[in-house]
């Protein structure tokens, strides 16, 4: 399913979030939102899954406005926050059984499958949240996700936090979403290698708005000046990006930021 922002603004009070931002991710795609903090990754999702409106400009999911219909759209589009948290007491199967009442699911097996999708052992699925390991609490919080089975799924910085074992199982929960299903996948993430590993588009936003958006090679190839022999990655076009607009500081926020 297709998402496309339009001239899109939005500002609260003094600060401004987004400003005139456009960007087009093709169905079916999986894309890379990156930028430093304050760059307007956080407030571009919350339009994305109507949890907030823009003041000016149209967001459109499958060619419907998700300010007019928001409801609908929430059916279709699946969110992952960065943070997610259960009720201890409950067994993950319980949490999902829980998240698909409330929504009105029917029981058809959707929970096996989101269970069996993200990884997540039988055994562990029917143990209390509460022992849960930071990882898997991801893996739950992605299968309550999935369980809808969305046309569009958002995940926020989906491996923060987790150590280099888990970042790699999550990256192979990932691809093979992408395999089995026709969903559009959108996430942001300060780890560059991830994008590049899991992307076959990004978008750069800085200030508010798209600085550099394609696939992920012609994003590279645009902006490498051909002058740098020792990088020409992506970690180079987000530098540059950022560099172009703020000079001497986007050193700052390649330090700060764009961490492996």
């Amino acid at each position: 399913m297709k998402v496309r922002a339009t001239d899109v603004h939005k500002a609260y009070g003094d600060v401004t979030a987004l400003d005139g931002l456009s960007l087009s991710i093709p169905s079916g795609s999986t894309f890379g939102v990156l930028g430093t903090n304050g760059a307007g990754k956080s407030t571009l999702f919350r339009l994305l899954v109507g949890h907030d409106r823009p003041d000016a400009g149209t967001i459109a999911v499958g060619g419907t406005d998700v300010t007019a219909a928001s409801r609908r759209i929430r059916e279709r589009v699946g969110y992952l926050p960065e943070h997610v948290g259960f009720p201890t007491s409950l067994t993950g199967r319980e949490v999902l059984s829980f998240h698909a009442t409330v929504r009105g699911l029917p029981d058809d097996g959707r929970i096996a499958r989101a269970i069996d999708r993200v990884g997540l052992e039988p055994a562990a699925a029917d143990r209390a949240v509460g022992g849960y390991s930071n990882g898997m609490q991801r893996r739950l919080g992605l299968a309550s996700v999935l369980l809808a089975e969305p046309a569009v799924l958002i995940l926020d910085e989906p491996t923060a936090g987790l150590d280099p074992r888990g970042v790699d199982e999550f990256h192979r929960i990932i691809e093979r979403i992408n395999d089995e299903t026709d969903a559009t996948v959108v996430f942001c993430s300060h780890a560059l290698a991830e994008v590049e590993r899991l992307c076959d588009r990004v978008a750069i936003l800085h200030e508010g708005e798209v600085r550099a958006s394609g696939p992920v090679s012609e994003v590279v190839a645009a902006i490498d000046a051909g002058d740098r022999t020792d990088r020409s990655d992506l970690r180079a076009a987000f530098c540059d990006v950022v560099e172009g607009v703020d000079g001497e500081s986007g050193r700052a926020a390649e330090t700060a930021e764009v961490s492996p």
